[in-house]
């Protein structure tokens, strides 16, 4: 520590060093004028920055989901992605990015899977890397979570997670090692016990790994509310609680101080981190100036990793690319091609400046060609927020103040708009002017929490709460519910919409209510055959399914990996009636798909952020290669997973598979999956000419054997010559991310680490000694050239 953080804390009372390690509010951590300090502030920002609030004046930049941006297997476009944030991050006045989620994709149910990056703790701990390095660049803090252990939803606060020292050591905790060793200076700990210890209060973890043994010298947060006792997470190792919001630090812990059952010295300990985090973040007189990188276009940067995180996992016939002068007529179909989902919920939720959706994206870049849409199949359980050019004047009044809205569709945790106190709000109104382009009956709704009164026209549709009197926060939060209402309305015949929100006292820091609507529609039926008809007299049926918020969000797990709804016979009645059919999967993390080998091609596109349908549009007519590969396997059936049920018992839920999760586990269990980790094809092929290897590096030279310029992502993986039971069939040792032109060779060196030749073996790491295979592959499952080397 420097010499002035030591003087700054001699200059501090007790109670004004325990101030700077307890939240003064949802999002910060208080001001000390007197000696330089300013309020640390904290937002979240896996995908975007969203601020301490809602803004809608202040939109944010939707990046795709973190999965996404592993998709692309490229530290450098982490990088950007990172740098792009951190800029977001200062605009927004935001000190601390909460991000990004290194956890690993144990299960595919994981309800949070979109927001963390693969199931391979390598691939995760380098993308993690990028984007730490990048946010940093601007001065920006960044707390990697969740220290650890926190790979499912369900019952997150309480459980008791046992994981065996081996698997935390070279998988769990690997991801968290790796940005740590690279000078990450944030992290954050999860809501979780790890065997037996909640982990805002494990020593084992926070004090005794991470700052003792790998040297950390950044700070530890809590995830929100996660922090319960007092003492126990003051002598853990956990630096700052947060939020206020019941909070078991401030005037308690400067009583369990001056009753000697926390050691002051650990409290200094603290604020040194605090103060030197400060510093590092500008947030401290004296300290070093801040001197960010040029700025960076946000649409060009979320285009970018949009169209290098898609991956092509089939395109037989070479259907894709589509060529735009051969095409007279293009069906697009689907709910999502409309109402693209872009983003996950919970944290990941921001409010992007504009989103394009895959109809909008294609109906752009196809301007000489009849571009005609279907609905099919609707997933959605909620009815959409109303949006769009038959909607005007959108607003929402908090008290006295009115903020226009672009949506019907309202959320915000923390402050509210224009600084509006909390505690003053315990209403507001949202209203719209809506002139139908369709006679007949129109499907309204509201969903939300608190009691509503909604009107269209002169009617009033409903009147009072969506949840039972006495409803938990949980409840509340957890569980949206929505009712519905038809009202018969009369083409251009303008009515007023008006949806009027009474809040619980000391509820309005956190709001999620949407006023939707659906217009005049057949029954679902019927909206399968409309768009089978539909595909049969185009030239191409571009079909979009995926998730909906209400199965794939922070929160809670799935229940299961098949597509919500009727989407499935969607998918196979459309293939039936058109040979060129194109699905494009919405999806944050892994989903079922019966029909994968009875369509032309499949293209996977995540949770794709602001610029969806423009970066579709791009990868579909080959303006772009797709460029990703899949960070996860995809099953062909559910009970084909190694690791799949996410089912506490007795509180506790046991690793029992130690390492063998992911494709480490599909290679044990000899079951072949649909979709291989690292799979994904593009537009050109490759020829993979030479490997050679030494203890520290593999060399790879291939070149690019097809008719245009792309990517490819050279997976370099280490295998034991001789089969080991307690060991991987193979795994991840090293990637490189290469472009080349057509009949272009190029070469790549892939550091092969020596914890690559490592195991956790009692209280350290063992070189496994002997021979190894060391193979250069497209994917885990297509091998490309190998080469052997003794250890």
């Amino acid at each position: 520590m420097t010499a002035d953080v030591d003087d700054l804390l001699k200059q501090l009372t007790l109670e004004e060093k325990v101030s700077m390690l307890t939240g003064q509010d949802f999002w910060s951590l208080p001001a000390i004028d007197r000696i330089g300090l300013r309020s640390l502030v904290m937002s979240d920002g896996p995908i975007g920055v969203r601020g301490t609030g809602w803004a809608p004046d202040d939109p944010s930049i939707a990046l795709p989901s973190p999965t996404a941006l592993a998709a692309a297997w490229d530290r450098e476009l982490a990088e950007t992605a990172g740098r792009l944030l951190g800029q977001e991050a200062r605009r927004k006045g935001a000190h601390v990015l909460l991000g990004p989620t290194v956890n690993l994709q144990r299960t595919p149910l994981g309800g949070r899977h979109f927001e963390c990056y693969s199931e391979d703790p390598l691939l995760s701990g380098e993308i993690a890397v990028g984007f730490v390095r990048g946010v940093q660049d601007h001065g920006v803090g960044t707390t990697v979570k969740h220290l650890v252990g926190n790979d499912f939803e369900t019952d997150r606060m309480e459980v008791d997670v046992r994981i065996g020292d081996r698997a935390l050591r070279e998988l769990y905790l690997a991801p968290f090692e790796r940005v740590v060793e690279a000078g990450g200076w944030g992290l954050m700990s999860a809501y979780n016990s790890v065997n037996g210890t909640s982990m805002a209060s494990n020593g084992t973890f926070q004090q005794e790994t991470l700052k003792d043994e790998w040297g950390y010298d950044g700070v530890v947060v809590s995830d929100w509310r996660a922090a319960r006792s007092t003492v126990g997470a003051a002598l853990g190792g956990l630096d700052i609680a947060m939020p206020k919001l019941e909070n078991p630090w401030g005037p308690a812990l400067v009583q369990a101080v001056r009753e000697g059952t926390v050691p002051e010295s650990a409290i200094d300990e603290k604020v040194r981190r605090v103060l030197l985090f400060a510093q590092r973040v500008g947030a401290l007189d004296g300290g070093p100036a801040v001197n960010p990188p040029a700025g960076l276009d946000g649409d060009a940067v979320a285009h970018e990793v949009a169209t290098r995180s898609f991956v092509l996992v089939r395109n037989e016939g070479y259907t894709l690319p589509l060529e735009p002068a051969a095409l007279t007529k293009v069906a697009v179909i689907g709910a999502l091609a409309l109402d693209a989902r872009v983003l996950g919920g919970g944290s990941a939720q921001v409010s992007p400046p504009h989103t394009i959706s895959p109809l909008e994206g294609l109906g752009r870049a196809l301007s000489g060609v009849d571009v005609e849409y279907a609905i099919g199949a609707d997933p959605r359980p909620f009815l959409p927020a109303a949006r769009g050019p038959q909607w005007s004047g959108s607003r929402i009044e908090i008290n006295s103040s009115s903020f226009a809205l672009d949506s019907t569709a309202v959320r915000w945790i923390g402050s509210l708009p224009g600084d509006i106190d909390p505690s003053t709000v315990e209403s507001l109104r949202i209203s719209s002017v809506f002139t139908p382009d369709e006679s007949g009956e129109h499907t309204f709704a509201v969903s939300g929490f608190g009691n509503f009164r909604f009107t269209v026209g002169d009617e009033g549709i409903y009147e009072g709460s969506l949840h039972r009197p006495g409803a938990t926060r949980g409840e509340l939060l957890l569980n949206p519910r929505e009712h519905r209402a038809g009202v018969r309305l009369s083409a251009g015949v303008t009515v007023p919409v008006v949806l009027e929100q009474t809040l619980q006292r000391g509820m309005a820091h956190t709001v999620a209510t949407t006023l939707g609507h659906r217009g005049p529609a057949p029954d679902a039926d019927g909206m399968i055959e409309e768009a089978v008809r539909l595909a049969a007299g185009s030239d191409v049926a571009v079909v979009v399914v995926g998730t909906t918020e209400q199965v794939e969000s922070e929160g809670f797990d799935r229940t299961s990996l098949a597509l919500p709804g009727r989407q499935d016979e969607l998918v196979t009645r459309v293939a039936a009636a058109n040979s060129r059919t194109v699905v494009v999967v919405n999806a944050g993390s892994p989903v079922l798909m019966p029909w994968a080998d009875d369509v032309a091609a499949i293209l996977l596109t995540w949770f794709p952020g602001q610029e969806a349908g423009a970066a579709l549009a791009d990868v579909l007519l080959g303006v772009t290669e797709p460029g990703g590969r899949l960070p996860t396997t995809w099953p062909r059936r559910e009970e084909d997973c190694p690791v799949l049920a996410i089912s506490p018992k007795d509180g506790v839920v046991s690793y029992d598979e130690g390492i063998f999760i992911g494709y480490r586990g599909w290679l044990r269990s000899g079951n072949t999956p649909l979709y291989a980790f690292g799979h994904g094809l593009g537009y050109t092929s490759w020829d993979y000419d030479d490997i050679a290897v030494d203890g520290t590096e593999a060399v790879v030279t291939l070149t690019n054997s097809g008719a245009r310029a792309g990517r490819e992502v050279v997976q370099v993986y280490l295998a034991p010559t001789e089969p080991d039971a307690d060991r991987p069939e193979r795994w991840l040792a090293g990637f490189a991310n290469v472009f080349a032109r057509p009949g272009e060779t190029v070469t790549v060196r892939v550091p092969l680490p020596p914890r690559s030749f490592q195991i956790w073996a009692g209280n350290g790491w063992q070189t496994v000694t002997g021979d190894y295979r060391v193979i250069a592959a497209h994917a885990l499952d297509a091998d490309r050239l190998e080469a052997r080397l003794t250890v």
